[in-house]
This record gives C-alpha cells, sequence and structure tokens, in this order.
C-alpha cells in the first residue's frame, strides 16, 4: 500500500508539500499540486481526512444549512456554493431543517461537533438563547438571507426591503389600490423587511393600508394558497396580490386557476424570486429577482477567509446587494 512518503518520492517534493496539497491546497502551487494529485493516481494513494481533521482541528468541509432545501432559492444558493467551495478546495454538505429553529440548533451543534470548517447558514431562529447558541459554535458562520439580530456574525442579502418595494410600486403605478401582500413567517427578518417595504410604499404613494390584506403564507406553497382562496372569495376582494416568494406565488397562481379567474385580466399577481420553470408557466409571473450565483460567491468568499487564521477575529462584514424587475405578463391595470 503506498504510502504519502511514496507520493512525495514520486512527485519529488517533500512529504510536509504533499499534506498542505491534500489539506491546505491554496498554500501549494497549481503546478506542484497536480504533480502530487498526478503522483498520488498513479500510486492508488487516498488521504485520509479524519486523520486530516484531527490534525488540523477542523475538516476540508463546509455544512450548508438552509430551510428548506425544495425551495428554488435554498437549491440555487446551494448548487452556486458547492461550486464556489470546491474551487477553494472544500467540499459541502446540505442540511434541512425544515425551517424549524430548535432543528436548527442541533443540526448546528452536530455540525460543530464533527469539526465542520465553517458553516453557510439561512437562519430560521431568533432570541437570546438562539443567538447565544451561535456564538457558542466553534466554526465561523456567514450568514445568507436571513439576519440575525443581536450577533455579529458575516451577512450578505439583497435589499428585501427595497424588492418588496419594487414589486409595490409596480403594482401601484398600473392603478392597483387594493394590493393584497401574502407575507413570510411572521418571526423571520426577511418577512418583517418585506412588509415594511410593501407598507412604506403603500403609504408614500398616498394609500390607506388595509391590514386584513396582509396574511401570513409562511413562506410555503400551500399556506399560500389558503390564504389565496380566502383573500379572492371575500366581497372586497384585492385586484393585486404580491407574493413574498416564489413557491408562494405559486400556490396563489393554483388558487386563481381553481376560482376560474383569470391572471392578469381579473387579479394581477407578482412575486419575489425567480419561479421554476418560469418560462413555460402562464401567465408568465412579474418578480423581483436576486442574484444568487453573486449571493453565493460572497458568502463563500467570507467563510473562506474568516477560516483563515488571520480572518478569525476580522469585523463582522456585510454585504447588500441590489434586486431588479424582471417584467412578466402576470400584471396589468385592475378591472374596470
Amino acid at each position: 500500500m503506498a504510502t504519502i512518503r511514496d507520493v512525495a518520492r514520486a512527485a519529488g517534493v517533500s512529504t510536509s508539500t504533499v499534506s498542505l496539497t491534500f489539506g491546505e491546497p491554496s498554500r501549494v502551487s497549481d503546478e506542484t499540486a497536480q504533480r502530487v494529485w498526478e503522483a498520488a493516481s498513479t500510486l492508488g494513494y487516498r488521504p485520509n481526512p479524519l486523520a486530516q481533521s484531527l490534525k488540523r482541528g477542523h475538516s476540508r468541509l463546509i455544512g450548508v444549512t438552509v430551510g428548506d432545501i425544495t425551495n428554488p432559492f435554498f437549491g440555487r444558493l446551494f448548487k452556486h456554493v458547492e461550486r464556489n467551495a470546491h474551487e477553494a478546495g472544500y467540499h459541502v454538505i446540505v442540511t434541512d431543517t425544515d425551517a424549524q429553529a430548535d432543528r436548527e440548533e442541533q443540526v448546528l451543534a452536530q455540525l460543530d461537533a464533527q469539526r465542520i470548517a465553517g458553516i453557510i447558514l439561512t437562519a430560521h431562529g431568533s432570541g437570546p438563547h438562539y443567538t447565544s447558541h451561535l456564538e457558542r459554535l466553534k466554526a465561523p458562520v456567514v450568514t445568507v438571507d436571513h439576519r440575525v439580530p443581536g450577533t455579529k456574525l458575516d451577512y450578505v442579502a439583497s435589499d428585501t426591503r427595497l424588492a418588496a418595494s419594487i414589486i409595490t410600486e409596480h403594482l401601484v403605478r398600473l392603478g392597483h389600490r387594493r394590493i393584497a401582500h401574502i407575507a413570510g413567517t411572521p418571526h423571520l427578518f426577511t418577512a418583517g423587511e418585506r412588509i415594511a417595504g410593501f407598507v412604506e410604499t403603500m403609504r408614500r404613494n398616498g394609500l390607506d393600508v388595509d391590514h386584513s390584506l396582509i396574511v401570513d403564507g409562511h413562506f410555503d406553497y400551500e399556506n399560500a394558497y389558503a390564504q389565496t382562496m380566502r383573500l379572492l372569495t371575500r366581497p372586497d376582494r384585492p385586484t393585486a396580490l404580491f407574493a413574498a416568494n416564489n413557491m408562494m406565488a405559486l400556490g396563489a397562481l393554483q388558487a386563481i386557476f381553481e376560482l376560474g379567474f383569470d391572471c392578469p385580466r381579473d387579479i394581477s399577481l407578482a412575486c419575489i424570486d425567480d419561479v421554476p420553470w418560469s418560462s413555460v408557466i402562464r401567465p408568465k409571473i412579474t418578480m423581483v429577482e436576486q442574484d444568487i450565483p453573486e449571493l453565493a460567491r460572497i458568502a463563500t468568499d467570507y467563510l473562506v477567509s474568516r477560516m483563515s487564521v488571520s480572518g478569525r477575529d476580522a469585523p463582522p462584514r456585510e454585504t447588500i446587494l441590489t434586486p431588479r424587475l424582471v417584467m412578466g405578463t402576470s400584471t396589468a391595470p385592475p378591472p374596470a
């Protein structure tokens, strides 16, 4: 059985260089790394990841913890994080917490106990207990999308209040006055920011806010479907719906169809985040889109630098990206 010394001899380098190639590839030139990997492949040598993690005090694994991997936003985020992490010499595992804060705490504790190198987190918890739990983790954490107030963690997100304002302004300019907002999970930062953006824009345009038209869709398809059924069977139903995410938009669209309404002739619909199969769904939903590849790139860069010795004690960083409106065919002036 080949040993690390055999690999070093075949590649013409020292054993320490072989160790760095397998454990900390950023410290080795591309040419040297290629020679080492070719030698290892020829000899059939495979590095022991457990031994490496014990030596370094952490593994070459990054954990990505999301609330719902079936949501296309989180699926695309994971895909781009994995690609960026691979380029930096790390592997990625994903965990789904079902948007439950207690399960999230358990998952984070398990990842930390497994000597995970770092964690990218879309947080679903809040409050002093949750904040204290995050601060006790040994692995560095970068939060994406959902901010956790009271923590000193790196944070990457789109301007979610602006996203809500863009959609609301679009609907108002079409002539809508009774606009319903299907909101996300109430305690989450992102949901609150989107409600705030909606309310502020309505008031800025001199419109009264009917709070009975702000309903909890819990960021999922089923709840949004049920809430849309209630909204559109009211005698004073709204003329437009603003869904706080893509899955809720699909639930709303299903309810619109089942009730026999035409979208957008009878009811307009817009949302935040791209909708699965948006190019084939009719009507094509008007949306505000986040730059997911850039969110993933920045989050991964933040985490890789935070995992280095020099980055451990750096002050927290924050990047807020600007979303953009993508016009579809699901919005139109209200019916006369």
